[in-house]
Protein backbone atom coordinates (compact mmCIF):
# COMPACT_ATOMS: atom_id res chain seq x y z
CA UNK A 1 0.00 0.00 0.00
CA UNK A 2 1.22 3.33 -0.99
CA UNK A 3 -1.66 5.52 0.20
CA UNK A 4 -4.87 5.66 1.68
CA UNK A 5 -7.03 2.78 3.06
CA UNK A 6 -7.50 -0.59 0.93
CA UNK A 7 -10.15 -3.29 1.49
CA UNK A 8 -9.07 -6.67 0.39
CA UNK A 9 -11.99 -9.37 1.12
CA UNK A 10 -11.56 -13.15 0.47
CA UNK A 11 -13.74 -16.06 0.95
CA UNK A 12 -12.86 -16.57 5.15
CA UNK A 13 -11.49 -12.86 5.80
CA UNK A 14 -11.53 -9.21 5.19
CA UNK A 15 -8.81 -6.52 6.05
CA UNK A 16 -8.50 -3.12 5.63
CA UNK A 17 -4.73 -2.41 4.36
CA UNK A 18 -3.01 0.73 4.97
CA UNK A 19 -0.20 2.12 3.73
CA UNK A 20 3.35 0.92 4.89
CA UNK A 21 1.30 -2.69 4.57
CA UNK A 22 0.36 -5.41 2.73
CA UNK A 23 -1.23 -8.98 2.29
CA UNK A 24 0.11 -12.15 0.98
CA UNK A 25 -2.74 -14.56 -0.43
CA UNK A 26 -2.20 -18.02 -1.72
CA UNK A 27 -2.55 -18.96 -4.61
CA UNK A 28 -6.14 -20.06 -5.65
CA UNK A 29 -7.27 -17.64 -3.32
CA UNK A 30 -10.46 -15.27 -4.30
CA UNK A 31 -10.19 -11.85 -3.36
CA UNK A 32 -11.99 -8.88 -3.89
CA UNK A 33 -10.30 -5.51 -3.60
CA UNK A 34 -12.19 -2.23 -2.34
CA UNK A 35 -11.72 1.46 -1.17
CA UNK A 36 -14.19 1.71 1.86
CA UNK A 37 -12.89 5.12 2.44
CA UNK A 38 -13.60 8.77 0.47
CA UNK A 39 -10.08 9.67 -1.31
CA UNK A 40 -9.50 5.92 -2.66
CA UNK A 41 -6.37 4.39 -2.40
CA UNK A 42 -2.96 3.90 -3.96
CA UNK A 43 -1.87 0.44 -4.56
CA UNK A 44 0.40 -2.08 -6.08
CA UNK A 45 -0.93 -5.33 -6.93
CA UNK A 46 1.92 -8.33 -7.39
CA UNK A 47 0.71 -11.67 -9.06
CA UNK A 48 3.16 -14.55 -9.34
CA UNK A 49 3.45 -15.92 -11.60
CA UNK A 50 1.73 -13.26 -13.82
CA UNK A 51 -1.90 -13.91 -15.20
CA UNK A 52 -3.91 -12.71 -18.20
CA UNK A 53 -6.99 -11.10 -18.10
CA UNK A 54 -8.78 -14.00 -19.64
CA UNK A 55 -8.12 -16.31 -17.38
CA UNK A 56 -8.12 -14.76 -13.85
CA UNK A 57 -11.91 -16.25 -13.09
CA UNK A 58 -13.22 -12.83 -12.43
CA UNK A 59 -16.55 -12.74 -11.13
CA UNK A 60 -19.58 -10.94 -13.19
Amino acid sequence: MLNGTLRVETDSETFDVAAGQAVIAPQGERICYSTPLEGGAEYIAVCIPAFAPEIVHRDD
